[in-house]
């Protein structure tokens, strides 16, 4: 099952920690074994959205937690988290992040 992350736009300017909250779907004591976050285009030009990543995905609980920043002022972005877990599973969340100028 895959489902959606909701992610406020961010400011081209601004370093920001997004979530994954994979609560719903983990069993009882069900945990996350790893996790990936990977970034594209979903429009607009960057010909490089993976640059909008900062460091790798953790895990604490049920949330995967990934760092962005920078990105390209106008292009809204597609990032999609992976987890596999405890019980051999493999779930995904992926969210739209759009990249605002930032404020005066």
């Amino acid at each position: 099952m895959s489902s959606r992350a909701i992610f406020d736009p961010k400011l081209l300017g601004e370093t920001q920690v997004l979530s994954f909250d994979f609560t719903s779907e983990l069993a009882i004591g069900e945990t996350i074994n790893s996790q990936t976050v990977v970034a594209t285009t979903y429009s607009g030009t960057d010909a490089s959205p993976s640059s909008i990543i900062s460091g790798s995905a953790s895990s604490s609980g049920a949330v995967v937690s990934q760092k962005v920043t920078g990105g390209v002022l106008g292009v809204m972005y597609e990032l999609l988290c992976t987890i596999t877990t405890s019980l051999g599973q493999t779930q995904q969340q992926s969210g739209f992040l759009a990249v605002v100028p930032d404020l005066i």
